[in-house]
């Protein structure tokens, strides 16, 4: 089976200077597409930096979809015949997103909008409200979201259903403590992710200390089965990781001879998912021999069509 070279850069930008992290990334793209990079993912906010101490900051470092660091992406996309989803703080009519492009030989194919957002981000940002894209490409179907988005299982499967392939998340994933010995939490997500869904996943986190704040810096690639392909394994400095990815491998929902992690969902089930959580709290029913209490689902319905 046909395989795409899929590399995460892990990058340490420079806060509030995006003429340096455009030629930061230019270099990383670069070096990758040299090693034989089909696709290329870049952290979350990499143009700008993330650590903003007001929204005057952050709109200092903000660029329009037609700016200049989604251009420069496109043509080296185009000299290279890659794909290229990288993190940029946008502003569109006066309003800031923390938004990712994807780009092809073909130009700016789409901009998604971070959905979920994080600790500081709502005093600079609004959040997007469009579900994450999948975009054919020359490479598969791939889809893309940032960071928190990750943590909300409903969401992941969104794209999922919608027959993504290759899953690209710029992320910024700050370091908390953990006991020893046991993984980033944020990686084990990604490896469920990827698992209950059949789909690889390409998260590319950052390095660098910025304004007091370290980095998981633990950039991932992860297969259908949701086993690490490549990873930074918390490398401090900037690294390129590089996978030979097969992607057909999640075109097949099977996850056995006689089951389907898709076919098997019973989304009528599901349904209170998706409504707005409360602080009451259900009373279980009780089990009988003859009528068992039906376990909690997490599965997500199916989304509308487009």
């Amino acid at each position: 089976m046909d395989t795409t070279v899929v590399a995460c850069c892990q990058l340490t930008p420079v806060l509030g200077d995006p003429a340096a992290n455009r030629e930061l990334t230019a270099d990383a793209i670069t070096h990758a597409a040299g090693r034989g990079a089909g696709v290329v993912v870049l952290p979350e906010l990499v143009s700008s930096g993330y650590v903003f101490r007001s929204r005057a900051e952050a709109q200092a470092s903000a660029e329009t979809a037609d700016g200049p660091t989604l251009a420069l992406w496109a043509r080296l996309a185009a000299r290279h015949e890659i794909v290229i989803v990288g993190g940029f703080c946008e502003i569109a009519d006066g309003v800031l997103f923390n938004s990712a492009a994807l780009v092809d030989p073909g130009g700016l194919r789409w901009v998604y909008r971070k959905a979920h957002l994080w600790d500081a981000e709502p005093r600079w940002f609004t959040p997007g409200s469009m579900p994450p894209p999948v975009i054919p490409t020359q490479f598969g179907r791939i889809a893309v979201m940032i960071c928190y988005d990750l943590e909300f299982p409903e969401w992941v499967r969104l794209p999922a259903l919608d027959g993504a392939q290759l899953l690209c998340a710029p992320v910024n994933w700050p370091a908390f403590p953990r006991p020893d010995s046991e993984r980033p939490a944020e990686i084990v997500r990604v490896q469920a992710g990827a698992a209950v869904n059949r789909m690889f996943i390409a998260a590319c986190d950052r390095t660098g200390e910025e304004r007091g704040v370290d980095w998981v810096a633990g950039s991932v690639i992860v297969d259908a089965d949701g086993w690490p392909l490549a990873e930074a394994t918390m490398t401090a400095g900037p690294i390129t990781i590089i996978a030979e990815c097969r992607l057909g491998d999640a075109l097949s929902k099977a996850n056995g001879p006689a089951n389907d992690v898709h076919a098997d969902r019973r989304p009528e089930l599901y349904r209170r998912i998706s409504e707005q959580a409360t602080p009451q709290q259900a009373t279980p029913q009780q089990a009988t021999p003859q009528q068992a209490t039906p376990q909690q689902a997490t599965a997500q319905q199916t989304p509308s069509p487009g």
